[in-house]
């Protein structure tokens, strides 16, 4: 499954990912604290939406990213 923002970003032109709490291939658990991004109002955690394992990480702590933006792929269990 593709990892979006959309449901997150609906009134936002974009945000920062600060940083990641899991690498590629670690192992995923449903609402664990999976990366956290600043808006231009906040910065809060993201919660993994499934149970899995992080495939890969498209966007890198630093990038900027928009509610389109794939940030990561994860193989759903």
């Amino acid at each position: 499954m593709e990892l979006k923002l959309k449901d997150i970003l609906k009134n936002r032109a974009g945000a920062v990912v600060t940083l990641w709490h899991a690498k590629e291939n670690a192992i995923l658990v449903k609402r664990q604290d999976l990366f956290e991004i600043t808006t231009d109002k906040a910065t809060f955690d993201v919660e993994c939406p499934v149970d899995g394992v992080l495939k890969k990480i498209y966007k890198k702590a630093g990038d900027k990213v928009t509610s389109e933006d794939t940030l990561a792929e994860i193989i759903v269990k």
